[in-house]
């Protein structure tokens, strides 16, 4: 057998056929996958609008992501979130404690009166309001990846640690009683979101660097990382076909009202036939 300076019949060495077989490996699934770029099926590849190197941020990015919210959910957005910024740490779990992150041991283990972080989630104070009345903001943002529930479960278990040093903030627009728009409605929604307000993991992050950062840096950051958001909506567009909006599911309260109004309706109309029958 060759070694590494033999060239074969393409003009490529064994050296190169390696690195060329690592760049584009094969999944399980036999799709071509782009192991050495984006992490993407090479048919979806968003390499072209990856940062050319991680962005530095003054900030620090701390996301906690539920340990289904990778394996189960081939649309995160984490994975070229933390292969788009320097400073993001991505911690798989159900809650921060001390021991999850040296950075948050030490913020809780030295808090003060002043938060030194933010962590995000619907519902919380307006971040661009709370910066304006705090004064400099924190340099940590905390975020929650997974599932509206899911995120919400690992905030209401992270609560008791991060409320020692961190405040909740929001992005604003958050409203529960209105349906979130779908991949056909906006350039940013890779799946329809549960309600208006809620949003990715990349584009929450975006958002909050856009205010967060220094010197007017974040604008800059939120355009790259909002760049490589549509993209992903494009491919993901592509795909999808359609389909016509899913009839509002009753509770069972509703259901057990509108049976209690039918039946009293029809003995109304029981009662005016037999009288009808009787004069």
């Amino acid at each position: 057998m060759g070694g590494s300076d033999e060239v074969d019949d393409g003009g490529r060495n064994d050296a190169e056929e390696v690195a060329a077989a690592a760049a584009v490996g094969v999944e399980k699934g036999g799709r071509e996958m782009c192991w050495d770029g984006c992490g993407r099926p090479v048919s979806v590849c968003v390499c072209a609008h990856l940062p050319a190197q991680p962005i530095p941020t003054s900030t620090t990015i701390i996301v906690l992501h539920h340990p289904h919210a990778l394996r189960r959910n081939p649309l995160s957005t984490l994975p070229l979130l933390s292969r788009s910024l320097l400073r993001c740490d991505a911690l798989p779990g159900r809650r921060l404690r001390l021991g999850s992150h040296s950075l948050l041991d030490s913020l809780y283990r030295n808090a003060t009166d002043r938060p030194s972080a933010v962590f995000l989630l619907p519902g919380g104070r307006d971040l661009s309001l709370f910066a304006t009345e705090s004064g400099p903001l924190p340099s940590v943002l905390v975020v929650f990846d997974g599932t509206w529930r899911q995120a919400k479960e690992m905030a209401a278990a992270s609560a008791p640690f991060l409320e020692r040093f961190a405040v909740r903030v929001s992005l604003g627009g958050y409203d529960p009683g209105v349906e979130g728009p779908s991949t056909f409605e906006s350039e940013l929604v890779l799946r329809k979101e549960p309600f208006q307000g809620c949003v990715s993991t990349m584009e929450a992050v975006a958002r909050a660097l856009r205010v967060m950062e220094p010197s007017g840096k974040g604008a800059e950051v939120e355009g790259a990382l909002l760049l490589l958001l549509r993209a992903m909506v494009g491919f993901q567009a592509r795909h999808l076909q359609p389909t016509k909006p899913r009839a509002k599911l009753k509770k069972k309260k509703e259901i057990m009202a509108e049976m209690v109004a039918t039946g009293k309706t029809n003995e109304k109309k029981g009662a005016a036939e037999e009288q009808n029958l009787t004069e």
